[in-house]
């Protein structure tokens, strides 16, 4: 018999339609001769599997299982590609851990803390070798006082961003005073992010995104890099996803020290916070110094064609259908 796979996309947030493109290329790569796929879209609103005849079906929840044409669907794995709320947040996976269904992501703690990038960077203070911005983190009872508190502890300019959202939804560059507020409410207010805010020093530097998985034998393998570099003030959402906007160059332009450095540090990050299946971290390398700053970890990064891990992926030498099968075998194994 296949594996039956429950291919799971869409979500809570703006991200959702960054999970449907993913999606879709996953189910394009995956091999259909050892996997099962059924598509699952989860909405706010309904949970559920269109057939091939154009059947919406819906999932029932008690168990996650479809019933189709009187057959049980019942899955072997979730294969999440939800990016943003409740498939990165470890929402998704308490669900699936009560109905003890394995699943192709980080674990319920690992994702909650995850999102919340104020917390993971108090995790990874003190990784050698791996640097951190000044920051503030910002609850919503900060919210009246927030201008203040950001010009009291932080030198201009800044990056302002929500501390639980993805692909740069709601962030801003701010440079002048004058902006401050704006780029606050902008990040308090993006969509099922928690109502805090993150706002950390600018660093001057070249911008790096590198993918690291563990593999079905057990291996911890970090991916090359790639460096990104774009036309916009910073990588935001439309530089992540409007063609022509960033140049992408994997494997980056590294020297040997620096390419040591980068897979100690990430599999130093990997085990810090118990990741498990593929994740990928964002970091710059200071110009002045050469310093690794840490920006942020994706618990389930992006997976278009053109999306960094099928990029590193390809630059490693492996197929996008050979890794996801890696991805499936291996969260299988080590349920």
């Amino acid at each position: 018999m296949t594996t039956k796979i429950a291919l799971i996309t869409g979500g809570y947030t703006g991200e959702a339609e960054v999970s449907f493109k993913s999606s879709d290329f996953v189910y394009s790569q995956l091999d259909k001769n050892k996997y099962d796929v059924y598509l699952i879209t989860i909405t706010k609103e309904n949970w559920y599997h269109v057939t091939d005849a154009g059947i919406k079906i819906p999932v029932r929840k008690d168990d996650f299982t479809l019933e189709i044409d009187g057959h049980i669907i019942k899955f072997d794995l979730a294969f999440i590609l939800i990016h943003g709320s409740p498939g990165e947040d470890g929402r998704l996976q308490g669900y699936f851990d009560m109905i003890d269904l394995p699943y192709t992501t980080c674990n319920a703690l690992t994702s909650a803390l995850t999102m919340n990038k104020g917390y993971t960077k108090a995790l990874l203070q003190d990784i050698s070798s791996l640097h951190h911005s000044n920051s503030v983190m910002l609850r919503e009872f900060d919210r009246e006082n927030a201008k203040q508190v950001v010009e009291q502890k932080l030198k201009l300019p800044y990056f302002v961003k929500p501390n639980a959202g993805g692909s740069s939804i709601g962030m801003t560059k701010v440079k002048e005073a004058s902006e401050l507020q704006d780029a606050l409410d902008k990040a308090y207010d993006a969509e099922n992010t928690g109502k805090q805010v993150l706002v950390e020093e600018f660093i001057v530097g070249r911008e790096f995104s590198q993918g690291i998985f563990r593999n079905s034998a057990g291996e911890l393998i970090v991916l090359p890099a790639t460096e990104v570099k774009t036309t916009r003030e910073f990588f935001d959402f439309e530089a992540k996803y409007i063609p022509g906007l960033t140049e992408e160059i994997t494997p980056a332009d590294l020297t040997d020290e620096q390419k040591e450095r980068s897979v100690r540090v990430l599999k130093e990050i990997y085990l810090r916070l118990d990741c498990k299946g593929m994740v990928r971290v964002d970091y710059f390398l200071e110009s002045e110094t050469g310093n690794m700053y840490f920006i942020e970890i994706n618990t389930v990064p992006g997976q278009t064609a053109q999306s960094f891990i099928p990029q590193q992926v390809r630059a490693y030498g492996m197929t996008e259908t050979g890794f996801y099968g890696e991805l499936i075998e291996a969260s299988l194994r080590f349920k």
